[in-house]
């Protein structure tokens, strides 16, 4: 189908954001790396890291879709440089895999995106929209193993497979995440009427897709590191 320029207009917009997002986030967990105070903090392991850790990530990410792009935009754009800056901060830790790998994981998730978002713009426009509700119990599963594997060692048979699942049921359940979020980019752009009441918001619309890349890279980078590395 062929987009009225509004709508390639958001969707474009829409990309810029997520690029943005990814940009903010690379240069925040470089910062955090480099700061022993906040890299030690993040590495702790505890429960209160790990809550405080996950609290800052929903807090953060619930302020950015709460403010009005329309209304309020400096306030918008300031909460959405901090949501940036803090998934910055929880991905610092892998750091510690070195550089060299980092940038292959970066590459490969580059090309898993790229080839997802392909197939996401040429399937049928309804197709990935469905899979909302399978995806959340999915999400459930990988959400639960990766919770489990911060407490059973790898080298038990139990810890081992949750790590498998946490690793590579969470990468392939993220990537069917990016198929659905970005159908529903496109879905958005597309049926949201112009001089609507309700108006396209960029950044809302990038963030599923930018937390499905950061998934997929977390994992990838833990696949290349073979199973060691940092567990989330």
């Amino acid at each position: 189908s062929v987009w009225p320029q509004y709508v390639k207009d958001r969707i474009q917009s829409t990309y810029m954001y997520f690029a943005g997002s990814i940009g903010l986030t690379a240069l925040s967990a470089v910062a955090v790396s480099r700061t022993p105070a906040l890299m030690s903090l993040m590495t702790r392991g505890s429960w209160l890291a790990i809550g405080a850790t996950f609290a800052a990530m929903i807090g953060a990410g619930m302020l950015v879709r709460s403010i009005s792009y329309e209304d309020s935009p400096a306030a918008k754009h300031l909460a959405w440089m901090m949501h940036s800056g803090v998934m910055g901060a929880v991905v610092a830790p892998l750091t510690f895999l070195g550089g060299p790998l980092l940038v292959r994981a970066a590459w490969y998730t580059a090309g898993i995106i790229g080839g997802l978002s392909t197939v996401a713009v040429c399937a049928p426009s309804e197709k990935f929209l469905n899979m909302g509700g399978p995806l959340g119990i999915g999400l459930g599963f990988v959400l639960a193993s990766s919770i489990g594997s911060m407490f059973l060692p790898p080298t038990s048979a139990f810890g081992a497979g949750l790590y498998s699942v946490a690793v590579y049921g969470g990468l392939i359940l993220f990537s069917m995440f990016l198929l659905h979020d970005t159908q529903h980019v496109i879905h958005r752009a597309e049926t949201l009427p112009y001089y609507g009441a309700t108006k396209y918001d960029p950044i809302n619309a990038c963030m599923g897709i930018y937390s499905d890349t950061l998934n997929i890279f977390i994992r990838v980078a833990s696949m290349l590191a073979g199973g060691g590395g940092v567990r989330r």
